[in-house]
C-alpha cells in the first residue's frame, strides 16, 4: 500500500468521538494495567459510548476468551458485551479454517482462547502430534504452559504440518512487570525447529480484517499505546491512530518513530476521544502547536514558549518527522522532551 509519509500529528476540530464511528481500542496499557482501570478510562469511555460511538476492543492476547473479557470489563465499569471484544485467537482461527477443511483438527498450544476460537470456525482443538492434526497454532498460554507444550508443536511440525501464531508480541505487561509474550515462545519452536508461522495478530492484515468484520466499522480510530503493533496496525489497515501515552511507548520513542509508526494523533489518555486535536503548523524553519516551536537545529531538537506538555510534544513529533523523512529522527530530545517532564 502506498501511503504518504506522515510528518506531522493531525489536528481535528470535532471530537475524536465524533470524528470517527468505531474506536478499535487496545487493551493492556489503554484500558487497564495490571487488571485495574487505568486513569479516566472507565469515565471516557463512557461519555464516548454515550455519544454514539462504537467501542471494540482488540486484543493480541490469545489466552482469555471474549465472554471472560467482557466480563472483566463490565467490572470496571465499562458495560461491554463478547462481540464487542476481538482478539488475534478470532483472527487466527479464520485463517486457519480458509486452508484446512471443515472438521479437521488443529494442534493447540495455548490457552482456552484458542479453543473457543477454532470451535467457532468449525475446527476441532486436539492437544498431541499423535492426534492427526492438519495445522499447529500457537498462542499466549499463561505463565504456567508446560515446557512439553513446545515438543508437541515442534514433532508436528517436522512432519510438515503447517504452524501458525496468534500474534508474536515478545512481552506482555503483568501486574509484576514485563513478562514473555507468545513471541518469545514462537521463538523457541523457531529455534528448534527452523519452520516459520503464518501470523495473525497485530500489527498484521489479518487482525485488521476480523476487526472490521467483527464490528463494521466504516470510520475506525485505532487507539493504543504501542508503536510496533497498534499504530503499525493501523497503517497497514490504513486507517487513522491515536497514540495514549499510559502504556509502553515514551516520548523518545515516539520522536524517533518511523513512517509506519506515526500515529495520526497524541495524547496524554483516553480523554483524547473527548475533545479535539490541536492543529500543529509549519513556523518559520519550525512547527508550532499551541504556545510551543519546535526545530530541528544541528544535531538536536530545540523547543521554545510554554503551555501544554502535549503541544510540546506534538511540535517535537513534527520537527523530528519532518527531518527524518521516510528514516527515524537520530537527532537528539533529550533536553527538549526534560523541559516537558516527559
Amino acid at each position: 500500500m502506498s501511503q504518504t509519509v506522515r510528518t506531522r500529528p493531525e489536528g481535528s476540530d470535532a471530537p475524536l468521538s465524533e470524528a470517527y464511528d468505531t474506536a478499535l481500542l487496545d487493551l493492556d496499557g489503554v484500558v487497564y494495567a495490571g487488571g485495574s482501570a487505568i486513569a479516566h478510562a472507565v469515565e471516557s469511555l463512557g461519555a464516548a459510548s454515550r455519544g454514539g460511538m462504537h467501542l471494540a476492543y482488540v486484543t493480541n492476547n490469545a489466552l482469555r476468551t471474549p465472554d471472560v473479557v467482557a466480563e472483566h470489563l463490565t467490572e470496571l465499569g465499562i458495560p461491554t458485551g463478547a462481540s464487542d471484544v476481538i482478539t488475534s485467537a478470532q483472527a487466527v482461527a479464520r485463517l486457519i479454517s480458509e486452508q484446512v477443511p471443515a472438521g479437521a483438527r488443529v494442534l493447540v498450544i495455548g490457552g482456552e482462547g484458542l479453543r473457543v476460537a477454532l470451535r467457532e470456525r468449525g475446527l476441532v482443538p486436539v492437544e498431541s502430534a499423535d492426534d492427526d492434526p492438519v495445522a499447529v497454532v500457537q498462542g499466549y498460554g499463561g505463565p504456567e504452559l508446560p515446557w512439553g507444550r513446545f515438543a508437541e508443536a515442534c514433532y508436528a511440525i517436522a512432519r510438515g504440518v503447517p504452524w501458525f501464531a496468534s500474534n508474536t508480541d515478545l512481552t506482555i505487561p503483568s501486574a509484576r512487570g514485563i513478562a514473555p509474550g507468545n513471541g518469545a515462545a514462537v521463538e523457541v519452536v523457531r529455534i528448534a525447529t527452523g519452520a516459520e508461522p503464518q501470523v495473525a495478530g497485530k500489527p498484521l492484515p489479518p487482525m485488521h480484517r476480523e476487526t472490521i468484520l467483527r464490528t463494521g466499522a466504516e470510520r475506525p480510530l485505532v487507539v493504543g499505546d504501542r508503536l510496533d503493533t497498534d499504530i503499525e496496525g493501523a497503517f497497514n489497515g490504513g486507517v487513522d491512530s491515536l497514540l495514549v501515552l499510559t502504556g509502553v511507548t515514551d516520548g523518545a520513542q515516539l520522536l524517533a518513530a518511523t513512517p509506519q509508526h506515526r500515529p495520526t494523533y497524541v495524547d496524554a489518555d483516553l480523554r483524547g476521544l473527548l475533545t479535539g486535536q490541536p492543529e500543529v503548523v509549519a513556523a518559520g524553519g519550525g512547527y508550532r502547536c499551541g504556545g510551543w516551536t519546535a526545530t530541528a537545529v544541528e544535531e538536536r531538537l530545540q523547543l521554545e514558549g510554554d503551555g501544554e506538555a502535549l503541544d510540546g510534544l506534538r511540535a517535537l513529533c513534527a520537527a523530528a518527522w519532518a527531518a527524518a523523512g521516510e528514516g527515524s529522527c537520530g537527532l537528539d530530545g533529550g533536553k527538549a522532551l526534560a523541559r516537558l517532564g516527559l
